[in-house]
């Protein structure tokens, strides 16, 4: 039986890309899904057609720069399955400029959900999986984690800090939690459509032109929640074989 059967796992940005591709693949390998994202009816599609394969998720709509949303989305979790396994923090934006370009409130928004929302959902079930003595917490990164890049200065320095809050968790695991970060290239979804600078989206989107699929991230995250729990895989990056940097 895989390790992932009947695991109860929530999957922030489920309504589309990462999130849409992981939840299918879990729920295709016995997971018991909850959704979270803005787009309800997104969610409400994504839950009929996981329920028409055969396969159980319910969901919760959440915006996780609200601390009291994801605090929600964390409770009904635990009041609809009992437990909660595993937290995939996947709900990111990606609005590139340079700095002079003075996009302060975009800089803001990336900050809260990049950043805050990927602490309030730490905060939402790290003290159940204590509870429990057990837990998997998988972070989404990126490869702008590991580079900083001309035009993205604000964004990397988010996905710098998603590093070290998923390292910082794994020294504080106790033996207990398991933290995996997972930093992707350039992968075929929506975070490229919230990119408003002209020229930025112009340089992206020809890099994004070797974007590989969004399921090509869902089976690192199936594989790293499929080992034993004597196994954490901490890190993975996620490349088109095409892409240089």
């Amino acid at each position: 039986m895989s390790e992932i059967q009947n695991k109860v796992i929530i999957i922030t940005g489920a309504s589309s890309g990462l999130g849409e591709a992981t939840a299918k693949r879990l729920a295709a390998s016995g997971a018991k899904l909850m959704l979270a994202a803005r787009r309800e009816d997104r969610l409400k599609e994504l839950v009929a057609a996981i329920a028409k394969s055969g396969g159980t998720a319910n969901y919760q709509v959440t915006d996780v720069a609200d601390r009291a949303q994801v605090e929600a989305l964390a409770q009904k979790t635990l009041s609809t399955y009992s437990r909660i396994d595993v937290l995939i923090n996947n709900a990111g934006l990606m609005p590139l400029s340079p700095l002079d370009q003075v996009k302060v409130d975009e800089w803001d928004r990336m900050i809260d959900i990049n950043i805050k929302g990927v602490l309030y959902g730490i905060a939402a079930v790290l003290p159940i999986m204590r509870q429990q003595k057990s837990g998997h917490i998988i972070n989404l990164s990126s490869v702008a984690g590991h580079k900083v890049f001309p035009g993205s200065a604000v964004y990397c320095a988010t996905k710098y800090a998603v590093r070290a809050i998923s390292e910082g968790l794994r020294l504080e695991s106790n033996g207990e939690i398991r933290s995996t970060n997972i930093s992707p290239g350039a992968v075929a979804t929506e975070l490229t459509t919230t990119i408003t600078d002209k020229n930025t989206a112009a340089g992206i989107n020809q890099l994004y032109a070797i974007a590989i699929d969004a399921d090509a991230i869902a089976r690192a995250i199936a594989y790293a929640i499929e080992q034993p729990s004597d196994v954490d895989v901490n890190e993975m990056i996620i490349r088109p074989t095409r892409q240089e940097l």
